[in-house]
């Protein structure tokens, strides 16, 4: 009989399926020896400032590129190609999706390009991916799909997308549901490290650091519709993440530019990267002159001094209180575009 190589595609295939039953921790374990020792990953910041991302370990850019939104709004493959391949060749490798992030009018999901390129080049790429199911069958399919589309058998880290209260908390907490499953994913090797991200509610996102078992997490900057539903997110949840251990990336951090003109989005990096407590920010990138611009600031980038810090927060007051971009608005869902 011609011996078969099983690889790990076939075990997720055969486990997601079938109740995901097999010794998980032995294997994740395995899989970590043998990228050890035959040096699965080669993450090459090129220079790049970087930190560690909590526990995880694992070294990082200070700046991550997301993919969702502004990426999708790139109407040919081949202009979506040149920013993940050019971010990636100037040391961007940590890269952040999510299995809804698409473009409905034109029929491509951000997963799909992205996985063109993983392709040839996964070992050079963290990937983070998020499933949003609150349905355990289909968020075990979502992570299926994903895997698919990204064209690769395993995740950097997989995130429980968009926490949005405790209610919210409570059914991702069922038996069965969410967390337990990206808890197998993690236990399997379909996922090194796992983790969640929030817009909104404080007291969710605490929630689910306080847990203490995930190891990233994704938080929104105090840019979501302040006037009428404050939520102390860099106060309450930062500490209580860091308390933990866990890696915190910050995303929403530019989103002012779209409506006080009088901010450089330069400037704006400079502040998120400036803030104590996150190990990095997640920025939107849809054009290589987006991508050198974010480069050429984290390459020459120094802490703001504290009057430059409270100068900034001041300008960004009228922003906490503007209700009018759609992202700011209860029930938004980032990455699409139709």
């Amino acid at each position: 009989m011609q011996n078969k190589k099983i690889t790990r595609r076939d075990l997720i295939k055969g486990t997601i399926g079938a109740g995901m039953l097999l010794a998980g921790s032995q294997m994740a374990q395995a899989i970590a020896l043998i990228e050890k020792s035959t040096g699965k990953t080669s993450y090459n910041a090129k220079g790049l400032p970087t930190t560690i991302l909590g526990k995880t370990g694992v070294r990082i850019p200070r700046i991550a590129v997301g993919l969702g939104s502004r990426f999708c709004n790139l109407e040919k493959d081949e202009d979506a190609f040149k920013v993940l391949n050019h971010a990636l060749d100037n040391g961007l490798y940590y890269w952040d999706t999510a299995c809804d992030y698409e473009n409905k009018k034109l029929g491509f999901t951000s997963e799909g390009r992205i996985g063109e390129v993983l392709k040839t080049r996964r070992k050079e790429v963290f990937i983070c991916t998020k499933v949003d199911s609150r349905d355990p069958d289909e968020a075990k399919r979502q992570i299926e799909r994903s895997l698919k589309r990204l064209q690769t058998d395993h995740l950097d880290i997989l995130k429980i997308h968009d926490v949005k209260s405790v209610e919210d908390v409570a059914k991702v907490s069922e038996k069965g549901n969410l967390i337990d499953i990206v808890h197998q994913m993690k236990e399997q090797g379909v996922a090194r490290f796992i983790g969640f991200s929030g817009h909104a509610n404080a007291e969710a996102l605490k929630s689910m650091a306080d847990r203490g078992d995930f190891d990233t997490m994704l938080m929104a900057l105090n840019h979501y519709n302040q006037s009428k539903n404050p939520q102390p997110r860099q106060a309450l949840v930062l500490p209580a993440a860091k308390a933990k251990g866990l890696g915190v990336m910050v995303m929403k951090t530019v989103r002012p530019r779209e409506n006080i003109i009088n901010l450089d989005p330069n400037e704006l990096v400079r502040y998120a990267l400036s803030l104590s407590g996150p190990d990095g920010i997640l920025l939107g990138m849809e054009s290589v002159a987006v991508i050198d611009s974010n480069l050429k600031t984290l390459r020459t980038f120094k802490p703001l001094e504290e009057q430059r810090m409270k100068e900034l927060a001041l300008d960004l007051s009228p922003f906490y209180r503007h209700e009018n971009l759609p992202w700011m608005k209860f029930g938004y869902r980032d990455g699409k575009w139709s």
